[in-house]
């Protein structure tokens, strides 16, 4: 399955703007092939955690889009954005950041992050999700989470055995961008699977971000990188390449 990853700027908390900005681009990525396309954390407003107005209804515009877009071009197209989930007390407005993926079909799936970026004051205006999610997509097995989830391997362990493919978007800032490659690469490294990373460029909140995004494949070689610029990086994942690794490295059974 080929993916595609849009490495872009964010226009600060315009949905409308953003959308326009980046209908041409997953327009690009299905031409180039693609059946998968990942956008950034946050791709529709920024990570404007502070406003309280942020969130959106699960299934608001932010969502329609997403589907809108699988539809047009008969592509599988995900990223995350704020959502109400739901089921949520009415009491309890607080958005969670949900990882949304729309398949061409009408499907959709949704992963709430489950860790909240304290350091960064997510946790006051955000709820944290409590369930991972996995998607078979044309004979791939996803796991996606969200930006800062990325520091906890254990998650990313527990999904292991039953995953080829994670999928990580985010908007991780450039002082520590070093974490977010390194990371990147040990996720895949440690769980023999391939890893892709999805930043947004540009400034927002008083914060730069440089990119880095990448594809890592299971032996955590570098398959795709994009640097400070809008990009499209692509890749041809390979679940046969995963099982390969796996059964001439037999590592993950030694797991206690």
């Amino acid at each position: 399955m080929r993916l595609a990853a849009v490495q872009h700027d964010i226009i600060w908390n315009d949905r409308a703007a953003n959308f326009r900005r980046l209908a041409p681009m997953i327009a690009a990525a299905a031409a180039g092939g693609a059946r998968l396309v990942l956008l950034t954390e946050t791709f529709s407003t920024g990570f404007a955690v502070d406003d309280p107005a942020l969130g959106e209804p699960e299934g608001g515009p932010s969502s329609q889009f997403l589907q809108e877009q699988a539809a047009l071009h008969g592509v599988w197209v995900c990223g995350s954005c704020p959502e109400i989930p739901a089921d949520s007390d009415p009491a309890d407005r607080r958005p969670a950041n949900s990882f949304v993926l729309a398949g061409p079909d009408g499907t959709v799936h949704r992963y709430h992050k489950i860790h909240p970026f304290t350091f960064g004051g997510e946790d006051a205006h955000f709820r944290a999700g409590d369930r991972l999610v996995q998607v078979e997509i044309e004979g791939v097995r996803v796991s996606p989470f969200v930006c800062y989830d990325l520091r906890f391997a254990d998650e990313f362990w527990g999904l292991a055995t039953t995953t080829d493919l994670y999928l990580v978007p985010a908007n991780w800032p450039e002082p520590r961008r070093q974490h977010w490659m390194a990371l990147l690469q040990a996720r895949a490294i440690e769980n023999q699977a391939y890893v892709v990373g999805c930043n947004r460029v540009g400034e927002g909140g008083g914060l730069k971000y440089v990119g880095d995004s990448r594809v890592v494949d299971p032996l955590g070689e570098l398959l795709a990188t994009g640097s400070q610029g809008e990009t499209i990086l692509f890749a041809d994942i390979e679940p046969a390449k995963v099982a390969e690794v796996r059964d001439r490295f037999r590592f993950l059974p030694d797991r206690r």
